[in-house]
């Protein structure tokens, strides 16, 4: 058996990441809903590119943000993601690199261009993503390295990905590369709307390949097409050997067999904005449960990541992780 290099290796969208403040009537007049990431072509990310106001580039995506958070937390993380050689993949690879975090997929050379995803924050702290992909969904099985795979403890899958059949394909080849190395899957169901998009294909997943699942309230209640959250918590339960469960400021609720444990949330003076709330609760988790830690510590350190990154502007840490959860004695 390969020897153990890395915690968790993330496999996901590669996105640079445009951060810039609104007003409600700016998501009404482009008709955006609001708190919910939306797929756009090229021309309309331009569009609203150019109507947007001031904004700020930091590299992001789902899985790389939880994994930079790990890192942080001074655990050892890796990704795999598509990008370009152009300039905004030429950022992303420095950024995730000098975040301490393993990244060696090879640049598309000639084809579509690195993703970005513009993020408009409104006063309440809300982020509406609008993104588009770029070469990010190209992502194939044959990007998937089986050593990178068979080195990591757990492999972690972000939803965001699931559109095209070719990043489906990668995602089961992961899996079934991490069963037959003994390692163990996770997965971020990611929004809403993804959801909607493939749900007969998660739950698939859920029943059969996965051992760790993410999902905030609205995800969890659609998977299952529940009424309540409590609904689809018990059949969550019944589907996933681990389920990870988020409630914004509710908290989290974990379920492991009949275990179940309620964590709340971090307290901070302020929501500035909620990008990347639910990447960093998963870092925290990650970085504990891959370091033997109980589930109740697992989820404190989720909250406590998750709190750290709702208290300002990206959704990459601005302070120390490791030295927030020593001060809270984790």
């Amino acid at each position: 058996m390969a020897k153990i290099e890395h915690d968790v290796v993330g496999i996901g969208n590669a996105i640079v990441d445009i951060i810039g403040r609104c007003k409600n009537d700016f998501l009404i007049k482009h008709n955006l809903d609001k708190g919910h990431m939306m797929l756009v072509d090229a021309d309309r990310v331009s569009l609203l590119y150019k109507e947007m106001g001031p904004a700020v580039e930091i590299s992001g995506g789902s899985a790389a943000n939880t994994m930079v958070g790990i890192a942080s937390l001074g655990g050892r993380s890796a990704f795999i993601g598509k990008v370009s050689d152009d300039e905004f993949g030429t950022i992303f690879r420095h950024d995730i690199r000098a975040a301490g975090v393993a990244f060696e997929t090879p640049s598309s050379a000639g084809g579509a261009p690195t993703a970005r995803s513009l993020i408009l924050v409104t006063p309440d702290g809300q982020r509406t993503m609008n993104t588009f992909l770029g070469v990010s969904p190209e992502l194939s099985p044959r990007d998937v390295d089986p050593k990178l795979i068979e080195a990591s403890r757990i492999v972690y899958l972000e939803g965001y990905l699931f559109d095209r059949p070719d990043a489906q394909a990668a995602f089961r080849q992961a899996a079934d590369m991490a069963e037959r190395a003994g390692r163990e899957v996770a997965l971020t169901l990611s929004d809403g709307f993804c959801v909607e998009r493939h749900r007969l294909e998660f739950l698939e997943l859920i029943r059969h390949r996965v051992d760790i699942l993410f999902a905030n309230e609205t995800e969890i209640t659609a998977l299952y097409s529940a009424a309540t959250f409590e609904e689809a918590a018990r059949q969550a339960k019944a589907d996933a050997k681990v389920a990870v469960l988020t409630r914004s400021a509710k908290g989290s609720v974990i379920f492991k067999g009949d275990k179940a444990v309620s964590v709340p949330a971090a307290p901070i003076r302020q929501v500035i904005d909620t990008t990347g709330a639910g990447d960093l609760y998963a870092a925290g988790f990650l970085y504990g449960y891959t370091n033997g830690k109980s589930l109740d510590v697992c989820g404190h350190l989720g909250s406590l990541a998750a709190g750290e990154i709702i208290s300002h502007i990206g959704a990459r840490p601005e302070t120390s992780l490791a030295a927030l959860a020593a001060a809270r004695g984790f």
